[in-house]
């Protein structure tokens, strides 16, 4: 198979709730952009993260590169980078 036309894997290094079910996911190649889950249909192991005081309890799994959530909840970086990338954030001017 085709390793080239794999989107490189870019690690998470940061995560910030913005909204109910919207986070704001910085990567370790500086990108930062929103993944909105307010569409998402939570079920099985999920189903906790239809409450959106369990889903802002979201962190960073350094080991992982991606996001995750008490439980051993985990997403794929992949998909939420694609996304991410969509919804490309400028970072806040530093200094004066």
């Amino acid at each position: 198979r085709n390793m080239a036309a794999m989107e490189e894997l870019v690690d998470i290094t940061a995560v910030e709730v913005v909204g109910d079910y919207r986070l704001r996911l910085t990567f370790a190649d500086g990108t930062v952009g929103d993944v909105d889950f307010g569409d998402h249909e939570w079920r099985g192991v999920f189903e906790p993260l239809a409450d959106p005081a369990a889903f802002a309890r979201v962190e960073v799994d350094a080991e992982a590169g991606t996001i995750s959530w008490p439980g051993g909840l985990d997403v794929a970086p992949e998909p939420l980078c694609a996304e991410a990338r969509r919804h490309l954030v400028q970072p806040a001017p530093t200094g004066g």
